[in-house]
């Protein structure tokens, strides 16, 4: 199988390795098997640590040499020096697909940006959908899959959330659980060595329990593949996304946190606006959309109907006409048939 078929196995795995589990409640390698288990995966789990007999009620596998061949999913916690002959040993069982959430690679410099080129070299020459380094993890409500160190797990829903920052990520999560939203895919990318925002992009487009696609994005890896991406998926389902570094001090911050090469903000923008992607400056604004969104079908043209119910220079009404229709047109009175359909007592004026 190709890289590309390969990245379904991160989200709808039937065998997950857990590379570096521990007995050791609030250790990562503990809280990723914990909440594998917890979210109700019925696949198999091989928790892997040389020193372990069981964990969690699981059998320990020694090495990875003994695992079985065609594993759909590892994810490593094992300490930054063993990830690469960690990636080796699971490309050698033929896996499918492999989550590093351990850091220290290029967000710290030259040493761990070579050392995580090598790895990503690795993962595209055995076909292997690699997320991260550095990351939370990833969740797949729809398929009880919660390959990640997070604190909650969220309900399932319409909505899928890709971001570059895990510590991000886990603040989003959070504020989500306190408000009940759902989501179908919960993903944190961190360096994008291999797996990156096109790549989410693509394969949220086809994906069956999503609706609403948000983004939070630091840089962008290969802006042709981003532009041509997004123009597909904006077409079919509402593409929202928040680009952080908007100031030189924003940007700095960036490329410290995740490696990130930030790119001008007018560019991004720009690159917004003609692939359809709705750019919003906050986290509020990035969810209001959302949940508007997830409720109701895409507009299927330029028409739109303000209801308001007062009158004067200040009302809501005139302040969205000036905000929106500069860029679509003139507003235009309604038309006979616009009335018919409207709840008795409304009335609609030019």
């Amino acid at each position: 199988m190709s890289l590309k078929d390969n990245i379904n196995a991160l989200f709808e795995p039937k065998t997950v390795a857990i590379i570096g589990a521990s007995s050791v409640p609030g250790k990562v390698g503990y809280k990723v098997l914990a909440n594998m288990q917890e979210a109700g995966f019925t696949g198999t789990i091989y928790p892997v640590n040389p020193k372990s007999d069981e964990i969690l009620g699981l059998p320990v596998t020694k090495n990875i040499d003994d695992l079985p061949e065609g594993l759909d999913l590892a994810v490593i916690v094992v300490p930054v020096a063993a990830v690469l002959a960690s990636v080796e040993a699971l490309a050698a069982r033929k896996c499918r697909s492999v989550i590093i959430i351990t850091a220290g690679f290029k967000e710290v410099g030259k040493e761990g940006a070579a050392l995580e080129r090598k790895i990503a070299d690795l993962c595209v020459a055995h076909d292997i959908a690699m997320v991260g380094p550095n990351c939370l993890g990833l969740m797949s409500t729809h398929d009880d899959n919660n390959a990640s160190f997070a604190s909650g797990y969220p309900a399932k829903g319409p909505i899928a959330f890709f971001s570059q920052s895990g510590a991000l990520c886990a603040a989003i999560l959070d504020w989500a659980l306190g408000e009940g939203i759902g989501f179908s895919k919960f993903v944190s990318l961190g360096n994008m060595a291999v797996v990156n925002e096109s790549n989410m992009l693509e394969y949220l487009r086809t994906d069956p329990n999503t609706k609403v696609i948000l983004g939070y994005i630091e840089n962008v890896i290969n802006g042709a593949d981003f532009l041509e991406q997004a123009a597909k998926v904006s077409r079919e389902k509402p593409v929202i996304m928040i680009k952080s570094g908007t100031t030189s001090a924003g940007a700095k911050a960036a490329s410290s946190h995740t490696g990130a090469i930030a790119g001008s903000d007018a560019a991004y923008s720009a690159a917004f606006r003609k692939t359809g992607v709705i750019r919003v400056p906050d986290m509020a604004s990035l969810f209001a959309m959302a949940q508007a969104f997830s409720c109701q079908p895409l507009p299927q043209g330029p028409g739109l109907a303000i209801i308001t119910n007062a009158g004067g220079s200040r009302h809501p009404g005139r302040r969205c006409h000036g905000k929106i229709l500069p860029a679509s047109g003139p507003a235009v009175p309604g038309h006979g048939g616009t009335h018919e359909g409207l709840p008795a007592g409304l009335r609609l004026a030019a």
